[in-house]
Protein backbone atom coordinates (compact mmCIF):
# COMPACT_ATOMS: atom_id res chain seq x y z
CA UNK A 1 0.00 0.00 0.00
CA UNK A 2 0.98 3.47 -0.81
CA UNK A 3 2.07 6.04 1.74
CA UNK A 4 -0.50 7.91 0.39
CA UNK A 5 -3.40 5.74 0.83
CA UNK A 6 -3.19 4.99 4.40
CA UNK A 7 -5.78 5.43 5.91
CA UNK A 8 -6.46 8.28 8.84
CA UNK A 9 -6.31 7.45 12.53
CA UNK A 10 -9.50 8.33 14.57
CA UNK A 11 -11.26 9.43 11.80
CA UNK A 12 -12.81 8.69 8.92
CA UNK A 13 -11.17 9.58 5.55
CA UNK A 14 -12.43 11.88 3.06
CA UNK A 15 -11.72 12.25 -0.67
CA UNK A 16 -9.24 14.77 -2.05
CA UNK A 17 -10.17 18.29 -2.19
CA UNK A 18 -9.64 21.47 -4.96
CA UNK A 19 -5.89 22.63 -3.78
CA UNK A 20 -4.71 19.81 -2.13
CA UNK A 21 -1.78 18.76 -2.96
CA UNK A 22 0.16 15.01 -2.75
CA UNK A 23 2.03 16.08 0.77
CA UNK A 24 -1.54 16.29 2.17
CA UNK A 25 -2.54 12.78 1.51
CA UNK A 26 0.76 11.70 2.66
CA UNK A 27 0.77 13.33 5.78
CA UNK A 28 -3.51 13.08 6.70
CA UNK A 29 -3.62 9.60 5.00
CA UNK A 30 -6.11 9.14 2.32
CA UNK A 31 -8.39 5.85 2.21
CA UNK A 32 -6.97 2.76 1.18
CA UNK A 33 -6.52 2.65 -2.67
CA UNK A 34 -8.94 5.54 -2.92
CA UNK A 35 -6.26 7.62 -5.38
CA UNK A 36 -4.08 4.17 -6.76
CA UNK A 37 -7.57 2.50 -7.24
CA UNK A 38 -8.88 5.65 -9.63
CA UNK A 39 -5.88 5.69 -11.51
CA UNK A 40 -6.00 1.89 -12.17
CA UNK A 41 -9.55 2.17 -13.03
CA UNK A 42 -8.91 4.79 -15.64
CA UNK A 43 -5.48 3.37 -17.39
CA UNK A 44 -7.48 -0.31 -17.22
CA UNK A 45 -10.51 1.10 -19.33
CA UNK A 46 -8.49 3.09 -21.34
CA UNK A 47 -6.27 0.19 -22.47
CA UNK A 48 -9.05 -1.67 -22.90
CA UNK A 49 -11.00 0.60 -24.89
CA UNK A 50 -7.95 1.23 -27.40
CA UNK A 51 -7.80 -2.70 -27.66
CA UNK A 52 -11.50 -2.47 -28.92
CA UNK A 53 -11.40 0.33 -31.18
CA UNK A 54 -7.81 -1.57 -32.59
CA UNK A 55 -10.21 -4.85 -33.57
CA UNK A 56 -12.95 -2.37 -35.45
CA UNK A 57 -10.09 -0.57 -37.15
CA UNK A 58 -8.71 -4.23 -38.20
CA UNK A 59 -12.08 -5.89 -39.05
CA UNK A 60 -12.80 -3.10 -40.98
CA UNK A 61 -10.11 -1.90 -42.95
CA UNK A 62 -8.29 -5.07 -43.08
CA UNK A 63 -10.66 -8.23 -43.69
CA UNK A 64 -13.58 -6.31 -45.26
CA UNK A 65 -13.23 -5.93 -49.36
CA UNK A 66 -14.61 -1.93 -48.50
CA UNK A 67 -12.25 -1.13 -46.08
CA UNK A 68 -9.33 -2.64 -48.34
CA UNK A 69 -10.72 -0.77 -51.54
CA UNK A 70 -11.26 2.55 -49.08
CA UNK A 71 -7.23 2.08 -48.23
CA UNK A 72 -6.27 1.68 -51.59
CA UNK A 73 -8.43 4.72 -52.70
CA UNK A 74 -6.73 6.67 -50.01
CA UNK A 75 -3.49 5.93 -51.47
CA UNK A 76 -4.27 6.52 -54.87
CA UNK A 77 -5.66 9.70 -54.49
CA UNK A 78 -2.17 11.07 -52.94
CA UNK A 79 -1.07 11.78 -56.51
CA UNK A 80 -4.75 13.34 -57.73
CA UNK A 81 -4.18 15.61 -54.26
CA UNK A 82 -1.96 18.27 -56.16
CA UNK A 83 -1.26 20.01 -52.57
CA UNK A 84 0.42 16.94 -51.42
CA UNK A 85 1.98 15.94 -54.41
CA UNK A 86 3.57 19.05 -55.37
CA UNK A 87 4.53 19.54 -51.15
CA UNK A 88 6.72 16.20 -51.54
CA UNK A 89 8.22 16.99 -54.97
CA UNK A 90 9.59 19.83 -54.14
CA UNK A 91 10.98 18.48 -51.23
CA UNK A 92 12.64 15.55 -51.14
CA UNK A 93 14.81 16.09 -48.19
CA UNK A 94 11.17 15.36 -46.44
CA UNK A 95 11.52 11.60 -46.47
CA UNK A 96 15.14 12.16 -44.48
CA UNK A 97 14.10 14.38 -42.21
CA UNK A 98 11.46 12.07 -40.95
CA UNK A 99 13.53 9.46 -40.49
CA UNK A 100 16.64 11.89 -38.77
CA UNK A 101 13.38 13.18 -36.40
CA UNK A 102 12.45 9.59 -35.34
CA UNK A 103 16.43 9.54 -34.42
CA UNK A 104 16.94 12.35 -32.20
CA UNK A 105 13.51 11.73 -31.03
CA UNK A 106 14.39 8.69 -28.90
CA UNK A 107 17.62 10.15 -27.97
CA UNK A 108 15.67 12.89 -26.57
CA UNK A 109 13.63 10.48 -24.71
CA UNK A 110 16.33 8.59 -23.27
CA UNK A 111 18.24 11.76 -22.72
CA UNK A 112 15.36 13.70 -21.28
CA UNK A 113 14.81 10.66 -18.47
CA UNK A 114 18.38 10.47 -17.93
CA UNK A 115 19.43 13.91 -17.16
CA UNK A 116 16.28 14.15 -14.63
CA UNK A 117 18.07 10.73 -12.89
CA UNK A 118 14.54 8.89 -13.60
CA UNK A 119 16.00 6.00 -14.49
CA UNK A 120 13.40 3.05 -13.61
CA UNK A 121 10.52 5.23 -15.77
CA UNK A 122 13.37 5.84 -18.39
CA UNK A 123 13.49 2.07 -18.63
CA UNK A 124 10.16 1.42 -18.68
CA UNK A 125 9.54 4.14 -21.40
CA UNK A 126 11.87 2.41 -23.08
CA UNK A 127 10.31 -0.79 -22.91
CA UNK A 128 6.99 0.90 -23.98
CA UNK A 129 8.59 1.51 -27.25
CA UNK A 130 10.17 -1.72 -27.86
CA UNK A 131 7.31 -3.39 -26.98
CA UNK A 132 5.18 -1.42 -29.54
CA UNK A 133 7.17 -1.78 -32.15
CA UNK A 134 7.19 -5.67 -31.26
CA UNK A 135 3.51 -5.74 -31.38
CA UNK A 136 3.20 -4.24 -34.53
CA UNK A 137 6.24 -6.41 -36.16
CA UNK A 138 4.26 -9.49 -34.90
CA UNK A 139 0.93 -8.01 -36.42
CA UNK A 140 2.27 -7.46 -39.54
CA UNK A 141 3.42 -10.94 -39.68
CA UNK A 142 0.44 -12.70 -38.35
CA UNK A 143 -2.43 -11.25 -38.08
CA UNK A 144 -4.42 -13.03 -40.41
CA UNK A 145 -5.54 -10.87 -43.97
CA UNK A 146 -7.44 -11.86 -47.04
CA UNK A 147 -5.04 -13.25 -50.31
CA UNK A 148 -5.74 -10.66 -52.70
CA UNK A 149 -4.98 -12.02 -56.66
CA UNK A 150 -5.52 -10.53 -59.99
CA UNK A 151 -7.59 -6.89 -60.57
CA UNK A 152 -8.82 -7.36 -56.51
CA UNK A 153 -5.11 -7.14 -55.48
CA UNK A 154 -3.71 -4.48 -53.22
CA UNK A 155 -2.21 -1.82 -54.27
CA UNK A 156 1.18 -2.12 -52.32
CA UNK A 157 1.69 -4.90 -49.59
CA UNK A 158 -0.19 -4.92 -46.07
CA UNK A 159 1.55 -2.24 -43.30
CA UNK A 160 -0.57 -2.89 -40.69
CA UNK A 161 0.23 -1.18 -38.67
CA UNK A 162 2.49 1.36 -39.51
CA UNK A 163 6.23 1.03 -37.72
CA UNK A 164 7.47 5.01 -38.04
CA UNK A 165 4.16 6.27 -36.56
CA UNK A 166 4.39 3.47 -33.53
CA UNK A 167 7.78 4.57 -32.96
CA UNK A 168 6.95 8.20 -32.84
CA UNK A 169 3.70 8.15 -31.20
CA UNK A 170 5.49 5.75 -28.66
CA UNK A 171 8.43 8.65 -28.27
CA UNK A 172 5.69 10.79 -27.31
CA UNK A 173 3.73 9.27 -24.95
CA UNK A 174 6.84 8.09 -23.25
CA UNK A 175 7.82 11.34 -22.37
CA UNK A 176 4.72 11.49 -20.08
CA UNK A 177 7.19 9.25 -18.25
CA UNK A 178 10.18 10.82 -17.74
CA UNK A 179 9.71 14.86 -17.96
CA UNK A 180 8.70 16.07 -14.30
CA UNK A 181 4.79 16.84 -14.13
CA UNK A 182 4.79 20.69 -14.72
CA UNK A 183 6.64 19.84 -18.07
CA UNK A 184 4.37 16.71 -19.14
CA UNK A 185 1.71 18.38 -21.16
CA UNK A 186 4.06 20.64 -22.98
CA UNK A 187 6.18 18.58 -23.79
CA UNK A 188 3.53 15.07 -24.46
CA UNK A 189 1.20 17.72 -26.62
CA UNK A 190 3.82 18.83 -28.99
CA UNK A 191 6.15 15.37 -29.58
CA UNK A 192 2.33 14.31 -30.34
CA UNK A 193 1.82 16.80 -33.11
CA UNK A 194 4.85 15.79 -34.65
CA UNK A 195 3.91 12.25 -34.44
CA UNK A 196 0.54 13.26 -36.09
CA UNK A 197 2.81 14.78 -38.74
CA UNK A 198 5.06 11.69 -39.46
CA UNK A 199 1.70 9.42 -39.51
CA UNK A 200 0.75 11.92 -42.22
CA UNK A 201 3.89 12.14 -43.99
CA UNK A 202 3.72 8.07 -44.64
CA UNK A 203 0.30 8.44 -45.82
CA UNK A 204 1.18 11.01 -48.30
CA UNK A 205 4.41 9.56 -49.78
CA UNK A 206 2.55 6.14 -50.46
CA UNK A 207 4.32 4.15 -47.42
CA UNK A 208 1.04 3.04 -45.77
CA UNK A 209 -2.83 3.47 -45.69
CA UNK A 210 -4.71 5.62 -43.35
CA UNK A 211 -5.38 2.59 -41.23
CA UNK A 212 -2.22 1.17 -40.64
CA UNK A 213 -1.49 4.69 -38.61
CA UNK A 214 -5.00 4.87 -36.56
CA UNK A 215 -3.27 1.27 -35.87
CA UNK A 216 -0.22 2.35 -34.48
CA UNK A 217 -1.53 5.25 -32.59
CA UNK A 218 -4.46 2.87 -31.17
CA UNK A 219 -1.73 -0.23 -30.68
CA UNK A 220 0.59 2.67 -28.93
CA UNK A 221 -1.91 3.91 -26.39
CA UNK A 222 -2.95 0.68 -25.27
CA UNK A 223 0.73 -0.30 -24.23
CA UNK A 224 1.40 2.84 -21.97
CA UNK A 225 -2.54 2.65 -20.77
CA UNK A 226 -1.08 -0.62 -19.22
CA UNK A 227 2.07 0.34 -17.87
CA UNK A 228 0.47 3.34 -16.59
CA UNK A 229 -2.04 0.77 -14.43
CA UNK A 230 0.66 -1.65 -13.57
CA UNK A 231 2.73 1.29 -12.30
CA UNK A 232 -0.47 2.15 -10.29
CA UNK A 233 -0.95 -1.48 -9.18
CA UNK A 234 2.19 -1.24 -7.50
CA UNK A 235 1.31 1.82 -5.59
CA UNK A 236 3.98 3.71 -7.43
CA UNK A 237 1.86 6.84 -8.65
CA UNK A 238 1.17 9.66 -6.28
CA UNK A 239 -1.33 13.17 -6.39
CA UNK A 240 0.27 15.66 -8.10
CA UNK A 241 -0.21 19.43 -7.45
CA UNK A 242 -3.11 21.20 -9.62
CA UNK A 243 -1.36 23.36 -11.93
CA UNK A 244 -3.73 25.65 -14.59
CA UNK A 245 -3.18 23.68 -18.30
CA UNK A 246 -0.76 24.69 -20.67
CA UNK A 247 -3.53 25.95 -23.03
CA UNK A 248 -0.16 27.28 -25.66
CA UNK A 249 0.07 23.38 -26.83
CA UNK A 250 -2.76 21.89 -25.23
CA UNK A 251 -4.88 23.80 -27.25
CA UNK A 252 -3.54 23.05 -30.82
CA UNK A 253 -3.66 19.48 -30.06
CA UNK A 254 -7.04 18.91 -28.78
CA UNK A 255 -7.79 20.97 -32.43
CA UNK A 256 -6.53 18.46 -34.09
CA UNK A 257 -8.33 15.67 -32.54
CA UNK A 258 -11.47 17.36 -32.86
CA UNK A 259 -11.08 18.82 -36.00
CA UNK A 260 -9.32 15.46 -37.66
CA UNK A 261 -11.99 13.18 -36.25
CA UNK A 262 -14.40 15.10 -37.08
CA UNK A 263 -13.37 15.93 -41.15
CA UNK A 264 -12.82 12.54 -40.90
CA UNK A 265 -16.14 10.96 -40.43
CA UNK A 266 -18.10 13.55 -42.20
CA UNK A 267 -16.02 12.71 -45.23
CA UNK A 268 -15.57 9.18 -44.62
CA UNK A 269 -19.40 8.41 -45.51
CA UNK A 270 -18.77 9.96 -49.17
CA UNK A 271 -15.66 7.98 -49.84
CA UNK A 272 -16.84 4.34 -48.43
CA UNK A 273 -19.45 4.54 -51.57
CA UNK A 274 -16.60 3.79 -54.42
CA UNK A 275 -17.38 1.95 -57.12
CA UNK A 276 -16.29 -1.87 -56.77
CA UNK A 277 -13.83 -1.98 -59.63
CA UNK A 278 -12.04 1.05 -61.46
CA UNK A 279 -11.76 3.17 -62.97
CA UNK A 280 -12.67 5.65 -60.78
CA UNK A 281 -13.45 9.44 -60.00
CA UNK A 282 -10.24 11.89 -59.32
CA UNK A 283 -12.36 14.15 -57.35
CA UNK A 284 -12.69 10.97 -55.38
CA UNK A 285 -9.59 9.68 -54.75
CA UNK A 286 -8.12 13.13 -53.84
CA UNK A 287 -11.77 13.39 -51.18
CA UNK A 288 -10.65 9.51 -49.77
CA UNK A 289 -6.96 10.71 -49.62
CA UNK A 290 -8.18 13.84 -47.32
CA UNK A 291 -10.67 11.72 -45.48
CA UNK A 292 -7.48 8.91 -44.39
CA UNK A 293 -4.88 11.92 -43.51
CA UNK A 294 -7.38 14.15 -41.03
CA UNK A 295 -8.29 10.62 -39.60
CA UNK A 296 -5.34 9.53 -39.39
CA UNK A 297 -4.38 12.61 -37.68
CA UNK A 298 -7.43 13.06 -35.62
CA UNK A 299 -6.57 9.32 -34.01
CA UNK A 300 -3.19 10.11 -33.09
CA UNK A 301 -3.73 13.83 -31.42
CA UNK A 302 -6.71 11.94 -29.45
CA UNK A 303 -4.21 9.48 -28.27
CA UNK A 304 -1.69 11.46 -26.78
CA UNK A 305 -4.82 13.41 -25.42
CA UNK A 306 -6.48 10.80 -23.66
CA UNK A 307 -2.94 9.64 -21.91
CA UNK A 308 -2.90 13.04 -20.79
CA UNK A 309 -6.53 13.31 -19.40
CA UNK A 310 -5.59 9.59 -17.69
CA UNK A 311 -2.60 11.02 -16.08
CA UNK A 312 -4.07 14.44 -14.90
CA UNK A 313 -3.44 15.26 -11.20
CA UNK A 314 -0.97 12.21 -11.49
CA UNK A 315 2.41 11.98 -10.75
CA UNK A 316 4.32 8.52 -11.85
CA UNK A 317 7.38 9.35 -9.92
CA UNK A 318 6.46 6.97 -7.13
CA UNK A 319 5.19 7.69 -3.63
CA UNK A 320 6.31 10.18 -1.81
CA UNK A 321 9.78 9.98 0.39
CA UNK A 322 9.42 9.70 3.87
CA UNK A 323 8.58 12.66 6.14
CA UNK A 324 11.31 13.74 8.99
CA UNK A 325 9.81 15.71 11.90
CA UNK A 326 12.14 18.56 13.40
CA UNK A 327 12.20 20.82 16.21
CA UNK A 328 14.47 21.06 19.54
CA UNK A 329 13.69 17.68 20.90
CA UNK A 330 14.81 16.31 17.73
CA UNK A 331 17.71 17.95 17.35
CA UNK A 332 18.35 17.54 21.27
CA UNK A 333 19.12 14.39 19.82
CA UNK A 334 21.57 14.49 17.46
CA UNK A 335 21.65 14.34 13.49
CA UNK A 336 19.67 11.20 12.66
CA UNK A 337 21.29 8.08 10.64
CA UNK A 338 19.84 8.08 6.86
CA UNK A 339 17.38 5.20 7.25
CA UNK A 340 16.41 6.37 10.81
CA UNK A 341 13.31 8.08 11.38
CA UNK A 342 13.34 11.12 13.48
CA UNK A 343 10.05 12.67 15.47
CA UNK A 344 9.25 15.54 17.84
CA UNK A 345 10.48 13.73 21.30
CA UNK A 346 13.68 11.90 21.74
CA UNK A 347 15.08 9.44 24.41
CA UNK A 348 16.10 12.51 26.82
CA UNK A 349 14.28 11.85 29.43
CA UNK A 350 15.29 15.19 31.24
CA UNK A 351 12.73 16.62 29.09
CA UNK A 352 9.54 16.13 30.85
CA UNK A 353 6.18 16.87 29.96
CA UNK A 354 3.64 18.89 32.79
Amino acid sequence: MASNDRPRTGGSPRPLRAGDTWWYAAVAGEAAGSFTTRVRTRARRGCLGAVLLLTVVYAGLVLTATGRRWGDAATTGRRADTTAATLLRDHPSLAGLTTLSLVLGCVLLLAAGLIGRRYVLTGLAAGGVVTALALTGLLRLYAPRPRLTGTGAALLPSGFPSAPTALALGVALGLALVVPHRLRAPAVGAATLWAAAVGAHTIADGRHRPGDVIAAALLVLAVFCGILALRARKGEVRPAPRRPPALLVLLPLVLVAAGGLGAGIWLLGDTLALPATAPYDPAELRLAHRCGQALAAGVTAAAGTVLLLLLRHVDVDGPPPPYRLGGPFAEAAGAPEDEELVGPFTEDHDHEIS
